[in-house]
């Protein structure tokens, strides 16, 4: 950390403990005026940031346990040992395969069975539950949990909270928390062939667009950007990273149907506005201009992989793994001299950002645990384990000296005998499946550091670059009621079916952008008016009441 003058460290101090007074007093019934005298068994008198949760009687809770098949539950794992020795803690399990995790939640919580602790919930997936009061409403309870104020204030993440908020001004997620924005996505290019051409990386669309002119000029039979992830969602990646690009909230497998004009202080439909415009004929211009395969709209994976793999395409979307498990591998059988790598998000229109959210999946807790004699406990528990620096490097990492060691200057790193995703290949003992740490129930967020730990160089690099760029700006809260959201769900089908139709018409030149007054005109037959009126007006009651 710099070094600063003590008055700006006490101006500093101040500014977060307002800023933590603020997050508590957006509680409509904060913990601290219930009576909880009744359910502080085993809870810690003195338990604080930067403390180790330790629970003053042994204390059992139950957990939805997702049940991944790459390193499926086991009793033995060092994980629940060390849990039950540094917290007094012992998690009983309610273990749910993961392909039907979603769909046993529903089941369980449905039934009054959920277990206590509910985690791998994903931002939105809380709301079908809140109405029927079967989750807490944690926001409720954040004076109980000191590491996760910490972190909402001191990495200024108000603005990310408050949208996950309900229409009674709470929230019932506890989501995972990022310092910066972790943006996977982007394309990856064939560096060997820029190399060649004598050119840059390019930094902006429109310098990828240039790049690919040059690409075709020299390799005439070329679609020089033949592109993946089209299945469902046809173009799913490159819609979004584009739409993103031009300021709007997410188009193709992250479709938005509303985005927040500042400008305006009013949400407009993503699918109608002059950036989406934009955005599709920037789409239609390299399709026209032979740059960008139609088929990679349509195409499957499988496809646009052996075009890379075969020279017949220079450029496909990416992430870390698909350069590293994929397209390397691929053209290392086909053309062991090639090179491939992921290149920055390229900037559109809206300039210098990053889009990627600094909210992750994130753990409910049933109502019923309000009841519970170690209820306190448990909140501070899950601020330990979920929250803390020590607790997150824990589940990541594990125990210093057995799953991993630190470097001269005292950063963890994998013990020589240990592997997870291919780092130490070579050693006989895994992280995730021989220890249970590395586990996606109780390990993401954190600093960036952390979240960074078992990136390569390269992709360390990457998010260099991505995390000086300032986080996208998050639109306000506008939560529906139950009334609203039942309306919304009967509109948005059809409005995305729609949407989806037209952005494959305009950007492969079946419609003529001439049409594009019509297509607005149709949306406003399949009631885009009257949502967008709904989404404004749950808007402005949300403002009026809560702020």
């Amino acid at each position: 950390m710099l070094h600063r003058s003590w008055r700006r460290a006490a101006t500093a101090a101040v500014a977060a403990l307002l800023a933590a007074t603020s997050i508590a007093a957006c509680s409509d019934d904060p913990s601290d005026a219930k009576d909880l005298s009744e359910n502080r068994a085993g809870a810690m008198a003195d338990y604080g940031i930067g403390k180790q949760f330790k629970a003053s009687e042994p204390v059992s809770f139950s957990i939805l346990y997702n049940n991944h098949p790459n390193y499926p539950l086991r009793d033995d794992w060092l994980f629940w040992k060390e849990l039950k020795s540094r917290a007094n803690v012992t998690l009983t399990p309610v273990a749910v395969p993961l392909s039907d995790y979603e769909q046993k939640r529903s089941l369980l919580i449905g039934a009054g069975d959920a277990p206590l602790i509910i985690p791998k919930t994903y931002p939105a997936q809380e709301d079908a539950y809140v109405s029927s009061g079967a989750i807490l409403p944690v926001s409720d309870y954040l004076d109980l949990m000191p590491n996760l104020q910490d972190k909402i204030s001191k990495w200024n993440l108000k603005s990310e909270i408050d949208q996950r908020r309900q229409e009674d001004g709470k929230f019932y997620l506890l989501p995972g928390l990022h310092e910066k924005p972790w943006q996977d996505y982007s394309v990856a290019i064939r560096t060997d062939i820029l190399d060649e051409l004598n050119l840059a990386v390019p930094k902006t669309w429109d310098e990828l667009y240039t790049v690919l002119k040059a690409m075709k000029a020299k390799y005439p039979d070329v679609y020089p950007f033949s592109d993946r992830w089209s299945k469902p969602n046809p173009a799913g990646n490159l819609l979004n990273i584009l739409a993103v690009s031009y300021g709007l909230q997410g188009a193709g497998w992250n479709f938005q149907h509303t985005s927040w004009d500042a400008n305006a202080k009013k949400f407009v439909y993503t699918g109608a506005t002059e950036q989406y415009k934009q955005m599709l004929q920037y789409l239609n211009k390299l399709v026209s201009e032979k740059l960008l395969d139609p088929e990679s709209f349509t195409q499957t994976d499988e496809q646009a992989r052996q075009k890379l793999a075969n020279g017949k395409s220079f450029v496909i979307s990416a992430n870390a793994q698909a350069v590293v498990n994929d397209y390397r591998p691929d053209l290392a059988k086909t053309n062991p001299k090639a090179k491939i790598s992921k290149i920055p998000l390229p900037i559109g229109p809206a300039g210098e950002i990053n889009p990627a959210s600094r909210l992750e999946n994130g753990v409910m807790i049933s109502s019923k645990a309000r009841e519970s004699k170690n209820f306190v406990a448990m909140m501070q528990f899950i601020d330990w384990l979920w929250y803390s620096d020590a607790g997150q490097e824990f589940a990541k990492w594990g125990v210093e000296g057995t799953t991993f060691v630190r470097d001269a200057a005292g950063k963890p790193k994998l013990a020589p005998d240990v592997n997870v995703i291919g780092l130490n290949p070579k050693a006989p003992k895994h992280l995730q499946k021989d220890f249970g740490f590395y586990n996606g129930v109780f390990a993401y967020g954190g600093k960036p550091e952390l979240v960074q730990g078992f990136f390569a160089p390269e992709e360390q690099e990457f998010q260099k670059v991505l995390n000086a760029r300032p986080p996208v700006a998050v639109p306000p809260p506008h939560p529906l009621n139950d009334e609203e959201r039942e309306q919304a769900s009967l509109w948005e089908t059809p409005l995305k079916d729609a949407v989806y139709q037209a952005t494959l018409q305009f950007a492969l030149g079946q419609r003529d952008f001439s049409q594009w007054d019509a297509y607005v005109a149709e949306l406003k037959g399949k009631n885009m008016d009257a949502y967008l009126t709904m989404v404004n007006k749950a808007y402005d009651r949300y403002q009026k009441d809560h702020g």
